[in-house]
């Protein structure tokens, strides 16, 4: 049986006494290409950062690479790309190369010198979403989709074996978010690094990913895009019906 690179097991969260999560049980099998969804306020950044490590369960169990989260200590492993990271992490004029050449710090160690293996990571990862020609370029200059693309190489300079994404395409113009799925669905397929995204995009997610997990404080579905479709889980999540296309690409 192929273990999960990551699992929650009857995972609860709570800020103070204010339930965010319950009862989740959740396993990210290499070579998936989750699609999380669900309402604001469900829980959706929560569930990323207890991925992540960056949050303890008030309850429950979350395993990273087969350990606990206080034995796992190969961060670099899963690559993360924040909500608006784009805006927020442009203010200083900075070279794409040298944005990228950060992402390889938590392989290389903090106050270590990039090596001759560590620039052919950055190399690669630029080469990899399309950017190595714009190496020299001023993050600043670049439009939206662009820096978006600067941030996953810069993730990808570490060679994670899991790629979390939260709302990776707010601020991006429609032309750049069909190049960028596109990109998604190439790392996926062709890389095999397995992705996790958070979206409101919903009928984009149900097109594009292997599976969805729909939350709101707890794990309503998780499974494949047409079952979630044929169902009615967005009753459930929202409290109405909703059409959907699959283009089945």
């Amino acid at each position: 049986m192929t273990q999960p690179l990551i699992s929650l097991t009857d995972v609860k969260f709570a800020y103070r006494s204010a339930p965010v999560l319950a009862h989740i049980n959740l396993d990210v099998l290499p070579g998936d290409y989750v699609g999380v969804i669900g309402p604001n306020g469900g829980g959706k950044t929560t569930l990323l950062k207890l991925m992540l490590g960056l949050l303890h369960p008030s309850q429950g169990e979350v395993r990273l690479f087969g350990k606990t989260q206080a034995d796992f200590k190969e961060r670099w492993r899963i690559g993360y790309v924040a909500q608006h990271v784009a805006t927020q992490e442009t203010k200083i004029p900075m070279t794409v190369e040298e944005v990228v050449s950060l992402g390889r710090v938590s392989r290389a160690g903090l106050f270590s010198f990039l090596n001759a293996k560590d620039r052919h990571a950055v190399q690669a990862a630029m080469r990899k979403v399309d950017i190595y020609a714009l190496r020299k370029r001023v993050v600043t200059e670049l439009s939206g989709g662009q820096q978006q693309r600067v941030f996953i190489a810069k993730a990808l300079a570490a060679e994670p074996e899991v790629l979390i994404l939260d709302e990776p395409t707010v601020g991006i113009d429609i032309a750049s978010q069909d190049a960028f799925y596109q990109l998604l669905a190439k790392l996926n397929k062709e890389d095999k690094l397995t992705l996790i995204m958070v979206s409101h995009d919903i009928d984009v997610v149900v097109n594009e990913v292997t599976k969805v997990a729909c939350i709101n404080q707890t794990l309503m579905y998780h499974g494949a895009p047409k079952k979630f479709v044929d169902g009615d889980y967005m009753g459930k999540l929202y409290g109405k019906a909703r059409r959907f296309i699959l283009h089945g690409h």
